[in-house]
Formats: structure tokens, C-alpha cells, sequence
């Protein structure tokens, strides 16, 4: 099977970079670089991409994606699909793994949560803390939840691990409360159809069936780019009988530096927008279920047509999904 983590960092080879390469000897780490980046030495399990070696790759996308910006991490998965990738794990460089570090399977008999007001704080069922995931909606952060829970054998898309100690929350959060915490352990669960909550790039790992829903938009803030991502692919998998998974805390954060009023300002946008987001999926009809690229293109389209991405993101979005097209044209010769 073959394992690659993609990273995309600007700091020099971080602890995490150096804990996640000792402990997981048979994953292939791909570091993507930018122009702030500074060069790391390819070495063992570890592959640095410059900017000249993205080029090199000779994808579409190189030439649409954005300089000095997170989505060009967008390169790292093109890179780890080109190259056979069985399973991709998306992580950022300051994640360290516990030694324990695992995630379940992807076919499993599982605890599956459905909550009728659309959205379940899955943080809720993992601590008694005050505590919410970036990108849930604010106006419910005081809502009990009230869900409906069934055992089920289901078949899980991507799976989002938590992170202990500095996990992944808001700039509301961050200013007001600011509490470090460390999750309890329990069961795997899964969320039900249209029962949504956000999950991030930080600890998160992608079945091969799913990587055309890697893509990351770049005409949302920074803030906003992996929580848009997550919630489309939430509403894809459900199309084709998958699920999105929760299991426990598999690495604690030791956070880079953060200007939380500017985290702030980059979060407005999902402040205000998630909700109306997910009502628009809700009237999103798919002719073909299983056509991953014509229904990630619906998506979008439909995102452009109400404001919530700009023109270039379809541009964008047309150049990555060329390319996944060209990959398996080559994989097929």
C-alpha cells in the first residue's frame, strides 16, 4: 500500500515534520513549498517540492493556484495520486503524532449520529468542556445537541482525527475562552446523512475513492478554505453511501504563531455564510451520483452563482480536475 502525508509548510523542517518521518518510516512525506519556504533536504521517507519542482510535475493546476497561499497544497495531492497513492493523510507542520498515532478502518461497524437541525458539535462528544469546531455555526454554539444514535456497518470516506491540546477551533473561541484541552477517549462514531459538522486539514485521512474532494479553494479566506472543503465533501459522500468518521485525538498541536484578530477577520466570511451554505445543498440536484467530477463542478457552480466563491474558482477547479483526468488516463495506459 502506498502511504503519503502532505504538508505544506514555509518553516524550516519542524518537529512535527521530524516526529511524523521517524514514527511512520513507511509513509512518504511531501513537503509543498512556496515562496516563503525554505528549502528542506530531501532525505529517507521525506520529499521536499519547490516551486520549480511543482513545475516540473507538469500539472494544469501549477499554473492557476495561487502564490504565498495554502491551497498550494492542492501540488502535494496531485503529486501523491500521480504516484499511486492508496491513502493520503493531510496535516499541517505543527501536529505532532502521539506514539499511538492510528486511525480505524474504513469499512467498520459504527456508532452513526443523526441530529434533524442539520448540524452535530461532534467536540460535544468527546469532552463536557465548552468547546466547537472552526466552522460550525456560531449562532448554535449554545444549543444542547439532540441526536438519534443507530450501530450500523458503513463505509467511511475520510476520516478527521481530533488534536489534543491546541485543537482546532475558531478565533471566537481563541480570544474568548482560550482553554488548552485534552480529549477523552472513546468509540469511533459517524455522522448521517445531512447531519453535518466541519472538519479540517489538520489530522484528517482521505479514502482513494475520495481524492477528487481534496481539491482546496482559493478564492475563500485561509481560514475558510479547508472547512468549505469539508463540508462539500460531506455532502458528496452521502451520495454514494459513505461517510465521514471521528475518532480520537492521534496528535496534539503545538501551534505555530497566530494573529487571532487577523484569524478573526479571515473567519467572518464563515461566520456569516455557513448556514446558508448548507441550505443551498440542500436544493442541489445531482443527475449522477456517482460522477465525482461532474458533481464536485455542480458544487462550485452553484457556490459561484450565489457569491460564495469568485469566477477564478471554477477556472481553478476545471485545471484540477484535468489533471486528476490526465493521472488516471496514464494509470489506464
Amino acid at each position: 500500500m502506498k502511504k503519503f502525508i502532505i504538508i505544506t509548510t514555509i518553516n524550516k523542517k519542524t518537529e512535527a515534520i521530524i516526529k511524523f518521518s521517524k514514527k511512520l518510516k513507511d509513509w512518504n512525506i511531501i513537503l509543498v513549498g512556496d515562496k516563503k519556504s525554505k528549502n528542506i533536504k530531501n532525505e529517507k521517507n521525506i520529499l521536499f517540492l519547490s516551486l520549480k519542482d511543482q513545475k516540473n510535475l507538469g500539472f494544469e493546476t501549477f499554473n492557476k493556484c495561487p502564490y504565498n497561499h495554502y491551497t498550494r497544497k492542492n501540488l502535494g495531492y496531485l503529486y501523491a495520486i500521480k504516484n499511486g497513492a492508496d491513502i493520503i493523510y493531510d496535516t499541517d507542520d505543527d501536529n505532532l503524532p502521539y506514539n499511538n498515532w492510528s486511525f480505524p478502518d474504513f469499512k467498520i461497524k459504527i456508532d452513526l449520529f443523526s441530529n434533524k437541525k442539520s448540524f452535530i458539535n461532534i467536540y460535544n462528544l468527546f469532552t463536557k468542556e465548552k468547546i466547537w469546531p472552526r466552522g460550525y455555526p456560531i449562532n448554535r454554539i449554545k444549543e444542547k445537541n439532540k441526536w438519534t444514535q443507530t450501530r450500523k456497518n458503513i463505509k467511511i470516506g475520510v476520516w478527521q482525527g481530533l488534536a489534543d491540546i491546541e485543537p482546532d477551533v475558531d478565533s471566537l473561541y481563541r480570544l474568548i475562552i482560550g482553554k488548552k484541552i485534552k480529549f477523552k477517549k472513546r468509540n469511533p462514531l459517524a455522522l448521517d446523512k445531512e447531519t453535518y459538522c466541519p472538519f479540517n486539514s489538520q489530522n484528517t485521512l482521505w479514502n482513494k475513492e475520495f481524492f477528487y474532494y481534496l481539491y482546496l479553494p482559493s478564492t475563500v479566506s485561509f481560514r475558510f478554505t479547508d472547512i468549505l472543503r469539508g463540508y462539500i465533501t460531506q455532502k458528496l459522500l452521502w451520495l454514494e453511501n459513505y461517510y465521514l468518521g471521528f475518532t480520537n485525538a492521534s496528535v496534539y498541536q503545538k501551534r505555530n504563531e497566530h494573529d487571532l484578530m487577523k484569524d478573526f477577520y479571515d473567519e467572518i466570511s464563515v461566520f456569516v455564510n455557513v448556514e446558508n451554505i448548507i441550505k443551498l445543498f440542500s436544493i442541489i440536484k445531482f443527475k449522477n451520483k456517482n460522477n465525482k467530477a461532474e458533481n464536485i463542478k455542480k458544487i462550485y457552480n452553484c457556490l459561484y452563482q450565489e457569491g460564495f466563491v469568485k469566477k477564478e474558482e471554477i477556472i481553478r477547479l476545471n485545471a484540477w480536475l484535468y489533471d486528476i483526468k490526465k493521472i488516471e488516463s496514464e494509470f489506464k495506459n
